[in-house]
């Protein structure tokens, strides 16, 4: 995978990818939505999203949405959410997590979070919440994400919700990808 790229999205042709990797993730993989024929889903919120992207060879490969304009959609499914969050400035709502199976090492994921989170704090945010797929509940632990409150979801589609303060987050994610690089460890300060 030396060709992978990973930037903000901004060209036609990203949103439209970005749309069949909706589809694919939270339609075919995860049964959030339900199947149409155009196996295309446009997130309701995409027009307040901020995407992150993978893209290998002009392929949309994975992608990470930011959403900092209340309500969430964890608002819709968590009564009282900010009663479960820790003091912040500012929080978005990661949403829409999804990568290719054949992309699933762990880099892409990590990226995809380092670019988002790089840009939600250049827009001021400093924590960030989720609701995670169950099925991923042990990756998203290992990147540093703190579960909170009830399960939320139906059957087969059931997501932890979670927050991630994001300047812990950054610190992670250098860390993470120091120790998946087997290169030497930064000295401490």
């Amino acid at each position: 995978m030396p060709s992978l790229n990973f930037k903000i999205a901004g060209e036609p042709w990203e949103f439209e990818q970005i749309h069949r990797l909706v589809y694919q993730g939270f339609v075919e993989e995860i049964p959030y939505h339900s199947p149409n024929t155009e196996q295309r889903l446009v997130d309701r919120f995409h027009a307040e999203n901020t995407y992150a992207i993978a893209s290998d060879g002009g392929h949309v490969v994975g992608m990470c949405a930011i959403r900092d304009r209340r309500p969430f959609s964890l608002d819709q499914k968590l009564a009282n959410l900010d009663d479960y969050l820790p003091p912040h400035k500012k929080v978005g709502e990661f949403r829409l997590l999804f990568v290719l199976p054949a992309y699933r090492n762990g880099v892409v994921f990590r990226n995809l979070l380092d670019t988002l989170t790089t840009h939600s704090i250049s827009q001021g945010m400093d924590l960030a919440v989720l609701a995670g797929t169950t099925r991923q509940l042990r990756l998203y632990r290992h990147m540093g994400f703190i579960p909170f409150g009830p399960l939320v979801g139906a059957p087969g589609a059931q997501f932890q919700p979670m927050y991630w303060t994001l300047n812990a987050a950054r610190s992670h994610i250098r860390w993470l990808s120091v120790l998946q690089s087997n290169a030497p460890l930064p000295a401490a300060a």
